[in-house]
């Protein structure tokens, strides 16, 4: 039998004397490129600015993302900024014990399913969401018989799925207010359907290792770029599933390479080591990013300390368009 409920959200004005928890979670892909810096500058000023505690977690639960030297050039790039961290590293890679036990945990509720779909199938069955491109799934493998599970897992591992409420159930509807992009809301059935929480590798889905570690970790804020708001909604009713506190999420803007596509770690002329090798310093980096959201004059050349102190959400408001990254953004 289904078990769609969740536990009652926490009350926000119980939360407005708790201390202010941030962190930064990188992926050990490639280098940190410029599109990074901002994110997890702004994340950290926001935390520095209330006094309050970072976490730094390494999000290598991909094989391919675990690279211990890929993971210290990238904490020694955030060193060089001035951006520190209070407790961390800590590493997916090594708290699978602690999203097994909350897999467990749902599953035993009844809302979880193999399912045994591949990517191309997915692809056929469901048009892309207007909003973002992801595919919604239909659910094809909801439905199976323990005959049919155990017939399919003969031949291919499955991915594990979490159920979402009905369409017409108004658990469903999951809204958030984000700090810099307002009221956001989705319908899970009709917006993303049940989504997996486990790979059929074996591999446990960000979904739900980001939930569980922000949750265990006590984080109160979440910084990150917009392009990640549609997962709020799904982190959110996780979150709620399995007890945890909801936390304040703030998307930021992106930024942006000449041809209309956010900037990635393919983007190797915007990452940190490539920049400090053509000479730029920290403070020019960081004075050029505050200057994109209205907190420095043209030119000026701050530290990460010097930039908190001048940090707000209302600036980031006030300038949340999107920001390109051009051959001359630094000579602006």
């Amino acid at each position: 039998m289904d078990t769609l409920t969740h536990t009652s959200p926490s009350n926000d004005c119980m939360r407005v004397r708790q201390p202010v928890v941030g962190r930064f979670a990188p992926t050990p892909s490639g280098k940190i490129h410029l599109g990074n810096v901002f994110s997890a500058l702004l994340a950290w000023a926001s935390v520095r600015a209330a006094g309050g505690k970072m976490i730094l977690r390494i999000e290598d639960l991909d094989p391919r993302a675990q690279n211990q030297s890929v993971a210290d050039d990238l904490m020694r790039d955030y060193e060089w900024l001035g951006l520190s961290w209070d407790e961390g590293p800590f590493y997916q890679s090594r708290r699978t014990d602690a999203y097994q036990e909350a897999l467990v945990t749902l599953s035993g509720r009844g809302l979880t399913y193999p399912c045994f779909c591949s990517r191309a199938e997915l692809h056929a069955a469901s048009a892309p969401h207007a909003s973002d491109g992801t595919f919604v799934y239909q659910g094809t493998c909801r439905g199976l018989t323990k005959e049919q599970v155990a017939e399919k897992s003969k031949t291919r591992n499955p991915a594990i799925r979490l159920k979402v409420p009905d369409e017409s159930s108004p658990l469903a509807q999951i809204s958030v207010v984000d700090r810099v992009y307002g009221p956001y809301s989705e319908n899970l059935a009709r917006d993303c359907g049940d989504f997996l929480i486990r790979r059929s590798d074996g591999v446990f889905a960000y979904q739900l290792a980001v939930v569980v570690d922000d949750g265990l970790m006590g984080v109160t804020e979440v910084v990150r770029g917009r392009d990640l708001l549609p997962s709020a909604a799904r982190q959110t009713y996780l979150g709620d599933l399995l007890g945890f506190g909801r936390h304040e999420y703030a998307h930021v803007p992106l930024l942006m390479g000449p041809d209309g596509h956010r900037l990635s770690k393919r983007n190797l002329d915007t990452d940190v080591a490539s920049l400090r090798e053509d000479g730029l310093s920290a403070k020019a980096i960081i004075g050029r990013l505050a200057e994109a959201i209205g907190v420095a004059d043209q030119g000026e050349r701050l530290t990460a300390d010097e930039f908190a102190n001048r940090f707000s959400w209302e600036s980031v408001r006030t300038h949340k368009s999107d920001v390109v990254v051009d051959e001359n953004f630094f000579l602006k």
